[in-house]
C-alpha cells in the first residue's frame, strides 16, 4: 500500500492526540509523546491521559476501543528513541517555531533515514518551520494539516517545500489517502494555506459585514447558511463551536504573515464586543456560552442571542426574512435581492468568492483544488467555483463591480464561460491558462457521479436506479429524500435483481449520498396508519420480506457498500447481502424499537443467525437471543464500520475502506471476487426454545422498567420482539425455517403499528428527531 508501515506524534493535544488515533483506527501502530508535566510523578501522564481521555470521548476519535492498543505512549525526554523505527514522525506542538525546530534537531538525531518528518501547523509557512535546518532533514519534511477533528474531517491539506523530495510527498500522500482516509490537496507554501485562508477571510467578513449592516445574529445565520449549502451553524453558531478566544490567535498569525495588501488586512478589524465577551469568559460552547447561550436561570432553559448593538443577550428567535421566501433557493436571486439581507449576503458571499479566485495559482494550482478544501475542511456543500458557476462570473464580476470591489483577474478571464464543464463524458475545470483540463481520480477511485456523465441508468423510477459500472457489475443505487425506502424502492430492487440475474455477474448496492439509508419510509408509514390502510401496509411489509429474500438467494453474489446511516431497512438489506465492504464512518442499526415497532424486513432472523453461529457463543440458544435483544431493543447503532463488526451488523469477514471515495473501487472487486464460482448461502436453520425465552426476556425488560430505565410502551416493545427472538408461535419441536421467523416479525410489527404509543413515536421523530418516551 506504502511505505509507511508505523508512524510517531509528537504533541498530545486535541490534535495530536487525534492524530494518533486516526493512525490506530487504520490498524498502523503509532507513538505518542509529549512533554514531560513539571512536578509530575508519572513522566508520560500527559500523553498517556490524552489515551484514557479519548476512550471516554463522545464523538469518538478511536472508531474502536481495541484500536487504543496500538498508540503506545511516552515522553519526549526518555522516549525518543522510540522514534528510530517511525517511517513518518508528525508534529503537532504549540504554533510557535522556534519550539518547533528545537523538537525538530531533536527529532533528526534520532530518526531514521529518509524517515518523513511533518507539521500540523495550520498557519506558519513552511519556509519558516525549515529555516537554518539540515538539507537533509529539509528533504524529509513537509507541511500536513489535518482537520479537527482528525477521525471526521476528510481533508488533508500537504505542503512541500522547494527541497522536499517528491517520494516523501508520495509515501505520505498515499498513506493518507488509503489507510487514513483523507482526500489529500496540494497547498502552496502561503499563510493559511487553503481552506483556512479562505476560511478566516470568509467568517472574517461575515462578522464585519454583520456589525456595519446591522444585522442580528440570527438572520446572519439563516442566511450564510443552507441558501449557500453551508452547514447551519452558519457563520456565528461556527465561532462557538470554534471558540471565540481562539479567533483572535489566528488572526494575529494571518494578519503578521500577509502581505499589507492582501484583502483580508483590509476586512480586518477588532470587535469590541467580542473582546468584552472574551474577557468575561463567553467564549463560545466550551464557556459560558458565546453568540448564542441557554440561559438556565430561574431552573429553565431559554435559548438566548446576543444583540451585535448593545451587547446584551435576548430570547433566541427565527427570523422571517422576506429575502429569503421570496427567492426560494435561487442563490443568484438572493444576492440581488433588493433589501438588507440581499446586500448583505451579496457583500458577503461576493468578496469570499472574489477572495477564491485570487488564491489560484497563489494558494493551489487550480479552482478544483480551492473547492475541495472548501467542501472538505469547511463542509459547504459546494466549492466557492461552483457557487461562481450558479451566479455566473460574468454576472458576479459585474456586481463586484458596482459595489466598488475589485475583481480578480481569473474571474475576468472566464468571462461568459463556467469554471467547470463536462465534456466527451469527462469533468473538467478551466485553468489559469485559458484552457479546459480534465479532472483525474486516483487510481483505485471509482464514482458514481463520475459514471453517471456518459450513460443513463438501466431501470429507475422515484426511488431508485441501476447503473452499469463496468465489468459485467452493476449498481443499485437508492435516490429517494435520506435514502428512506418505499414501495417503489422494493419494486425496483425486484425488478433489478431479475435484470442483473440476465445481464451481469454481480450487483453492488452503493449511493454517494450523505447516508446510505435512513430506512423505511415513516412518514408513509404514518400517513397510511392513520386512514387504517393496513393492508397496503401488510403489503410492503411483505415485499420487502421477499425482495430482501430474493437479494439473499440470487444466482450472483450481491455486495453492500454503505456510507453513512444504515439503519433500520437500510441495515437490513446489508444483513441480507453476501458480502459488505463499508465506509469506516459507516453508523449501523436496527433502531424500529425506539419507534415503537420491531424490524420486519428480516433483520431479526438475521441476527439470530449471526450470533447463533458454532462457536460464537455458549451452547445452547438463550445467548445469542439474549444478545440480540439486547442490541435491538435498545436500537443500538454502531458508531463505526469497526463498532459495527463487534456487534455482528458487519461480518468478521466484510471489508472496512477508510476512504469514501475509495468505497464503490472496493466493493466492485469483492463482487467480481465473490462471482467466482458462486453458490447463494444454504437457509439457515435455528433451534429457538419459545415460551420459556419469550418470559425470560419479558422478565429482563421489567427490571429495566422498575428500575426507571424503559417506558410502560418500551416493555410493549420488548414483548413483542421476544415473541418474534423465541419462536414463541411457532412449532418449536423442529428446527424454525426463515418462513416462520418472517411471520413472527410480521406479526407483531402489524401489530405493534396499530399501537396508539407508536404512532406516537413516530409523529414525535417526524417533527423533532427524536422519539416520543411514552
Amino acid at each position: 500500500m506504502s511505505d509507511i508501515r508505523k508512524v510517531a506524534v509528537v504533541g498530545a493535544g486535541v490534535m495530536g492526540a487525534g492524530i494518533a488515533a486516526q493512525v490506530a483506527n487504520a490498524g498502523v501502530p503509532v507513538v505518542l509523546l509529549d512533554i514531560v508535566r513539571q512536578g509530575a510523578g508519572n513522566r508520560s501522564a500527559i500523553a498517556e491521559e490524552a489515551v484514557a481521555a479519548m476512550l471516554k470521548a463522545d464523538p469518538a476519535p478511536l472508531m474502536s476501543k481495541a484500536a487504543a492498543r496500538l498508540i503506545s505512549t511516552g515522553n519526549t525526554e526518555d522516549h525518543l528513541g522510540l522514534l528510530a523505527d517511525c517511517d513518518w514522525i508528525v508534529e503537532a506542538v504549540i504554533e510557535r517555531p522556534d519550539i518547533k525546530q528545537a523538537l525538530y534537531r531533536k527529532i533528526d538525531t534520532v530518526r531514521k533515514a529518509g524517515s518523513v518528518v511533518s507539521s500540523n501547523t495550520s498557519t506558519i509557512p513552511l519556509a519558516t518551520l525549515t529555516a537554518g535546518l539540515p538539507e537533509d532533514f529539509a528533504r524529509d519534511f513537509c507541511v500536513t494539516h489535518f482537520f479537527n477533528p482528525p477521525r471526521y474531517m476528510r481533508l488533508l491539506e500537504v505542503v512541500q517545500g522547494e527541497a522536499t523530495r517528491p517520494e516523501a510527498i508520495a509515501a505520505v500522500g498515499r498513506f493518507a489517502d488509503i489507510a487514513l482516509g483523507k482526500s489529500v490537496v496540494l497547498a502552496k507554501d502561503r499563510p493559511g494555506f487553503i481552506a483556512n485562508r479562505l476560511g478566516v477571510f470568509w467568517i472574517q467578513c461575515a462578522v464585519a459585514e454583520a456589525f456595519d449592516q446591522g444585522l442580528a445574529v440570527e438572520e446572519v445565520d439563516a442566511v450564510i447558511g443552507k441558501p449557500m449549502g453551508i452547514p447551519k451553524t452558519g457563520v456565528f453558531g461556527l465561532i462557538d463551536l470554534v471558540g471565540l478566544d481562539l479567533m483572535p490567535h489566528v488572526m494575529d498569525s494571518m494578519i503578521g504573515l500577509l502581505p499589507a495588501d492582501d484583502p483580508l488586512q483590509t476586512i480586518h478589524r477588532r470587535q469590541p464586543l467580542v473582546e468584552k465577551m472574551i474577557s468575561e469568559g463567553y467564549t463560545g460552547r466550551k464557556g459560558k456560552g458565546g453568540f448564542y447561550r441557554l440561559n438556565r436561570a430561574g431552573g429553565g432553559k431559554v435559548k438566548e442571542v446576543v444583540s451585535l448593538a448593545s451587547g446584551d443577550y435576548r430570547p433566541q428567535i427565527k427570523p422571517d426574512l422576506e429575502a429569503l421566501g421570496a427567492t426560494r433557493g435561487d442563490l443568484k436571486a438572493l444576492l440581488a435581492y433588493p433589501d438588507k439581507i440581499g446586500r448583505y449576503a451579496l457583500r458577503v458571499l461576493g468578496q469570499t468568492l472574489a477572495y477564491a479566485a485570487a488564491l489560484v495559482p497563489e494558494a493551489a494550482d487550480d479552482v478544483a483544488a480551492i473547492d475541495e478544501a472548501m467542501r472538505l475542511g469547511y463542509n459547504w456543500k459546494w466549492g466557492p467555483f461552483e457557487l461562481i458557476d450558479q451566479l455566473g462570473a460574468a454576472w458576479l464580476a459585474e456586481h463586484l463591480a458596482a459595489e466598488g470591489l475589485p475583481v480578480p483577474p481569473l474571474l475576468s478571464l472566464a468571462g461568459q464561460r463556467s469554471f467547470y464543464r463536462v465534456e466527451a463524458g469527462k469533468r473538467q475545470y478551466l485553468g489559469t491558462d485559458g484552457a479546459y483540463h480534465d479532472i483525474h481520480r486516483p487510481e483505485g477511485v471509482l464514482l458514481l457521479a463520475d459514471l453517471k456523465l456518459d450513460r443513463q441508468p438501466i431501470l429507475k423510477n422515484g426511488s431508485a436506479a441501476l447503473w452499469d459500472i463496468g465489468d459485467g457489475v452493476a449498481c443499485f443505487e437508492f435516490t429517494s429524500k435520506m435514502n428512506a425506502l418505499d414501495s417503489d424502492t422494493m419494486a425496483l430492487l425486484g425488478k433489478s435483481l431479475k435484470t442483473v440475474g440476465r445481464q451481469f455477474k454481480a450487483l453492488v448496492v452503493y449511493n454517494e449520498g450523505g447516508n446510505f439509508s435512513a430506512g423505511a419510509n415513516l412518514g408513509l408509514a404514518l400517513f397510511a396508519a392513520n386512514i387504517a390502510a393496513w393492508e397496503q401496509i401488510e403489503q410492503l411489509v411483505a415485499a420487502g420480506q421477499e425482495t430482501y429474500r430474493a437479494l439473499k438467494y440470487a444466482p450472483f453474489p450481491v455486495v453492500g457498500a454503505p456510507s453513512g446511516l444504515a439503519l433500520g431497512g437500510g441495515c437490513e438489506i446489508l444483513l441480507h447481502c453476501d458480502a459488505v465492504q463499508a465506509h469506516a464512518e459507516t453508523y449501523v442499526g436496527l433502531v424500529e424499537c425506539g419507534v415503537g415497532l420491531v424490524p420486519a424486513w428480516g433483520g431479526c432472523k438475521e441476527m439470530l443467525a449471526r450470533w447463533s453461529a458454532p462457536g460464537r457463543l455458549p451452547n445452547g440458544p438463550m445467548p445469542a437471543i439474549a444478545k440480540v435483544f439486547e442490541t435491538v431493543s435498545t436500537a443500538t447503532v454502531a458508531k463505526s464500520a469497526a463498532e459495527a463488526k463487534e456487534l455482528l451488523f458487519l461480518r468478521p469477514t466484510d471489508g472496512i475502506t477508510m476512504n469514501r471515495y475509495r468505497l464503490l473501487a472496493d466493493a466492485k472487486a469483492k463482487a467480481l471476487e465473490l462471482a467466482e464460482d458462486y453458490v447463494p448461502p444454504p437457509p439457515p436453520e435455528l433451534t429457538l426454545p419459545g415460551e420459556s425465552a419469550r418470559v425470560g426476556l419479558q422478565m429482563a425488560a421489567e427490571g429495566f422498567h422498575r428500575r426507571g430505565l424503559a417506558t410502560r410502551h418500551d416493555l410493549v416493545v420488548a414483548g413483542a420482539l421476544a415473541a418474534v427472538l423465541s419462536g414463541n408461535g411457532a412449532d418449536i419441536t423442529k428446527a424454525v425455517t426463515e418462513d416462520d421467523l418472517l411471520e413472527l416479525e410480521r406479526r407483531q410489527f402489524m401489530r405493534l403499528l396499530r399501537h396508539p404509543a407508536t404512532l406516537a413515536r413516530i409523529e414525535s421523530v417526524l417533527e423533532t428527531g427524536k422519539p416520543l418516551r411514552n
